[in-house]
């Protein structure tokens, strides 16, 4: 017997991706994902924490989470989806130790 339980996408992306309006001012977009077409559609809320980083820092990353959605030929639809973006920062050099 099976138990109940979710199906979750994390998808990560490190540059704007180019939107369209749709009704009530939400933005449509797509992310290719290693081939795979994921489609979709947020606030512009939500939407401006992905312009926000691109404006703010020289390189960031985001991460898209949201509930799969509907099939589609190329893909699916990532459904009531979540952004949180950060600054990405160069990794420090480890200092060489001298014997």
């Amino acid at each position: 017997m099976s138990v109940p339980g979710k199906l979750e996408a994390t998808i990560k992306i490190s540059e704007l991706p180019t939107s369209e309006a749709v009704e009530n001012g939400w933005l449509r977009f797509t992310i290719d994902c290693e081939g795979r077409e994921v489609s979709t559609t947020v606030k512009p809320k939500v939407w401006k924490k992905l312009t926000t980083a691109n404006e703010q820092y020289e390189s960031w990353v985001a991460a898209i989470t949201g509930r799969i959605g509907e099939l589609t030929p190329e893909g699916f639809i990532l459904e009531n989806p979540n952004i949180q973006a950060f600054e990405r920062k160069s990794k420090a050099a480890k200092p060489s130790e001298e014997s």
